[in-house]
């Protein structure tokens, strides 16, 4: 069918180019009047700090004796390969601290006296310059509730899905090996060999102000050796990394542990069994953030830069991030959204929790909450549904404190506002309540026990548990827990399926996933993880998909069933209860897809190095080093791509247009009626399938107008609530009963 552009489209067709040129999209020539406007590559509260007056109290600002001080986050433009040397040097002749180089992400970790802001935006490879802002943490009846027996018995006999062999990385505040739920399974249920295959920490001094006036003088590169220096020919030992002493306390906080366990914890040794979804994945500990959960851009870099240097040679797969930072700044230029970005370029699929900011403490419902990197279109970003004490879905809620969308991240588009307006969260899993590790210290004593269980006991009290050392279990709320079944989920896909790219993954979750009655796409994207189904579809498809892409032999719509296979019956029965999947898919940020040629063809959106939002489509180019076989990364750039390209093939059918409002107030119907019309066949079948031609694609999906108005009661965030250098708490929520939440 032909599908025309939206009136809104037509009115973007010039800013669009401009707002690529600005996030170096374009590759604009050096010298140009662009890049010589240093002030427009600040943030808005960087060039703020170019007026005068007085300075604000902010983590990444410091006034001192010498001038102030500013730490940041220094993106730069997509053409520099040369792994960011050159630009190093001319930061240091501008007296600056290089606290960090990340070669893949293209970027760097600057601490820079103010004075010196505008003549490091006016460096023509300088893409944009952010505050490095801070972050923070943000079979068990989960296995049940989430379909994860229902998977196992429908694999081969002999055969398990635990997540065996997949390797999940998990960005938090670190995780206590020598609790028993990190453990293999040993004899007589007793634990074995710590399934923590290697730990490291970047929680240390990163991007951070220095007291000394003297740090600035003449300028200091701190950068060489803090992410390794890479030798492809000892690859079996890259980069650093200790395995742990038996008693080292590599939790001080309990966030990350409680994170691990809900992933991938082995919690079958005592009742109540608090196993997480993938109880034998291998667990890599990248600590990030401190002994309060509070961390900084820079160091959150450093561990995705890690995580993709490491991601082939030791099948890390999976990247947690239950950690959010506030950010107003649209996805293209977001520093941590590009970070996550090219993490999933190399086919890491990336799990973020949405942020626990969908209330206000007067109860009035927030949307556009989501901070970064969830607000990034590549990453999967989790929702949290409260459970009410029971393994029943039927009464499943989506939590009030769970963040909303749509993405509001913006930018100035040709002198005037662009907002992202992407449909957020992806899927909402289990998030209140859980149980899970409580990591302490030393013998695990409850004098040793972490600082969250110290501040609030009552999270340690668990009906049931013994409490014995390294055996002790505490329960969280949020969506940071969320995040991590749905990692746990993942693993079991690519176990069942190693072929799967990243945004199949998603696009499985989200197909097979089980709309809440009465909730839009706002407060819970296509609808609850739904594991059983999601791994029946995923073992449906051939497992040649990623490495056939790679080796350029996958086009669009090939077959993309394994031979002998056909699609799975769209349903499930979970904890006794039988019902329909969504069959939901949402593409583009914006539009609704279904039908069943999203998986027997092989649709172009699947390759990890394409990005589609609106009319934005993105390509990654991949560098490796020389003699590391294609296993590391050297460099990955981003370009938009202007050449004709197809997105999705013929069949596919669009759904948004089924309920048109120009206003985009559809977007608050309930997902249940788009979901029905899926099964009952409506939409529009596509003759050719989305199309990126003279740069635009034929439809606008989901618009959000600017200016709309919620109804009474409702809350539009802008700049993710809190104003911007301000910590977006991810945290954790104590409880949710009954609609009240005892957020901190």
């Amino acid at each position: 069918m032909s599908i025309h552009l939206s009136q809104l489209g037509r009115r973007l067709r010039t800013g669009l180019a401009a707002l690529a040129a600005t996030a170096g999209l374009l590759c604009a020539a050096p010298g140009s009047a662009q890049d010589q406007d240093g002030r427009a590559k600040l943030s808005t509260s960087l060039q703020t700090l170019l007026d005068g007056g007085p300075l604000p109290v902010l983590p990444w600002l410091r006034n001192t004796a010498g001038g102030a001080q500013v730490s940041v986050i220094v993106s730069v433009r997509a053409t520099d390969t040369d792994l960011l040397t050159g630009l190093i040097g001319r930061v240091l002749r501008l007296g600056g601290v290089v606290s960090y180089a990340y070669p893949s992400q293209q970027a760097m970790a600057v601490v820079l006296p103010v004075s010196r802001l505008l003549d490091l935006a006016n460096d023509p490879d300088v893409l944009m310059i952010s505050p490095n802002r801070p972050v923070i943490r943000s079979a068990s009846v989960l296995q049940q509730t989430t379909g994860t027996p229902e998977a196992a018995l429908a694999r081969p006999r002999g055969s398990r899905l635990d997540g065996s062999g997949v390797g999940i990385a998990v960005l938090d505040s670190g995780i206590v090996s020598p609790h028993w739920h990190m453990s293999a399974k040993g004899l007589a249920n007793l634990p074995g060999p710590s399934r923590v295959r290697q730990a490291i920490n970047f929680a240390t001094s990163g991007g951070r102000l220095s007291n000394a006036d003297a740090a600035l003088l003449g300028g200091i590169d701190s950068s060489a050796g803090v992410l390794g220096a890479l030798d492809p020919a000892q690859i079996g030992g890259l980069l650093p990394g200790l395995r742990l002493p038996t008693l080292t306390n590599r939790d001080p906080y309990g966030h990350g542990s409680h994170v691990a366990a809900i992933a991938a914890g082995r919690g079958d040794y005592q009742w109540p069994d608090a196993s997480g979804v993938a109880p034998n994945a291998d667990l890599y500990d990248v600590r990030v953030l401190d002994d309060q959960g509070r961390g900084n851009l820079a160091d959150v870099l450093a561990g995705i830069e890690w995580v993709i240097r490491n991601a082939k040679v030791k099948n890390i797969r999976v990247m947690n991030l239950s950690l959010a930072a506030d950010s107003s700044e649209s996805f293209l230029i977001d520093p941590l959204a590009r970070a996550a970005r090219r993490a999933s370029n190399v086919g890491i699929v990336v799990v973020v929790a949405a942020g626990n900011f969908g209330k206000l403490a007067d109860g009035r419902e927030v949307y556009g909450a989501v901070g970064s990197p969830g607000h990034d279109p590549s990453v999967i970003t989790v929702g949290a549904v409260n459970l009410h004490g029971t393994v029943r879905r039927g009464d499943d809620t989506v939590a009030g404190f769970s963040s909303r969308g749509p993405t509001r991240g913006r930018a100035m588009v040709d002198g005037a506002l662009w907002r992202d307006n992407l449909i957020k969260p992806d899927l909402v899993a289990p998030g209140n309540r859980l149980v899970g590790a409580l990591g302490a210290a030393g013998l695990g004593l409850p004098s040793e026990w972490n600082a969250l269980v110290r501040s609030h006991p009552a999270l340690a009290a668990v009906p049931g548990a013994s409490q014995a050392p390294q055996q002790t279990l505490m329960e969280l709320s949020g969506t940071s827990v969320a995040a991590p079944a749905v990692s746990g989920a993942v693993a079991l896909l690519l176990q069942a399926n190693p072929g799967l790219t990243p945004p199949l993954v998603k696009a499985i979750l989200q197909y097979s996933a089980q709309p809440l009655p009465d909730y839009n796409l706002l407060q819970q994207g296509a609808g609850l993880l739904n594991i059983e189904g999601a791994v029946r579809l995923a073992s449906a498809l051939r497992t040649d998909i990623g490495p056939a892409l790679a080796a350029g032999s996958l086009k669009a719509g090939d077959p993309l069933l394994a031979a002998g296979k056909t699609l799975p019956a769209p349903q499930s029965s979970v904890a006794g209860q039988s019902f329909p999947w969504g069959r939901l898919v949402v593409v583009g940020g914006t539009r609704l897809v279904t039908g069943d040629a999203l998986f027997t063809k092989f649709q172009p959106i699947y390759d990890p190095r394409l990005t589609w939002a609106r009319q934005v489509v993105l390509r990654s180019t991949i560098t490796t080093w020389p003699l590391s076989a294609g296993l590391v990364p050297r460099s990955i750039t981003e370009s938009r791509v202007r050449t004709r390209q197809a997105l999705t093939t013929s069949g596919v059918t669009a759904l948004d247009s089924v309920v048109r409002r120009k206003d985009g107030s559809a977007l608050f119907l309930p997902v249940t009626r788009f979901s029905n019309a899926a099964i009952a066949g409506s939409g529009f079948v596509l003759a050719e399938g989305f199309v990126l031609a003279e740069g635009f694609v034929l439809a606008e999906g989901f618009v959000l107008a600017e200016g709309f108005v919620l109804a009474e009661g409702f809350v539009l965030a802008e700049g993710f609530v809190l104003a911007e250098g301000f910590v977006l708490a991810e945290g954790f929520v104590l409880a949710e009963t009954d609609g009240a939440t005892g957020e901190r």
